[in-house]
């Protein structure tokens, strides 16, 4: 099961990177409307987002939702991204299976596919076809 959880997460990871770099770094400013964050914004949300949703449900370790702040350019967006997830990474390799791990997984895989599915209509409000889905 272990094995399974960490093919999902490389997917997981390589999918929002290749959904990143479809995105040219000149409209990572970009946002649809007002009220909506910029594509950089929600890279770092998606970031952020692995990182507490891996202490408080894979480590079981409570923490306060408090995001970092905003990166400055593209290539620190990506790179806390690549942080996020191999400490995802590292925390389901030491972590005995359980309920709260496998929930905890899903819960940020959901979290993940949700923000993602807002940058691919990011994409698409600028004429940019998305990545193929692969699975």
């Amino acid at each position: 099961m272990k094995e399974y959880l960490l093919s999902l997460l490389e997917h997981s990871r390589g999918y929002t990177l290749a959904v990143t770099d479809s995105m040219p770094a000149k409209l990572d400013e970009f946002k649809p409307s007002n009220e909506s964050w910029t594509f950089k914004e929600q890279l770092q949300h998606i970031a952020y987002g692995i990182e507490w949703w891996n202490e408080n449900y894979v480590k079981g370790v409570k923490t306060a939702w408090e995001p970092p702040a905003d990166k400055k350019n593209r290539k620190d967006a990506v790179a806390f991204i690549n942080r996020s997830y191999e400490g995802w990474k590292d925390a389901v390799n030491k972590s005995k299976m359980n309920d709260d791990l496998v929930k905890g997984f899903y819960a940020t895989l959901d979290h993940i596919t949700h923000h993602r599915g807002q940058l691919i209509a990011y994409l698409r409000s600028n004429g940019i076809t998305p990545p193929e889905y692969t699975h």
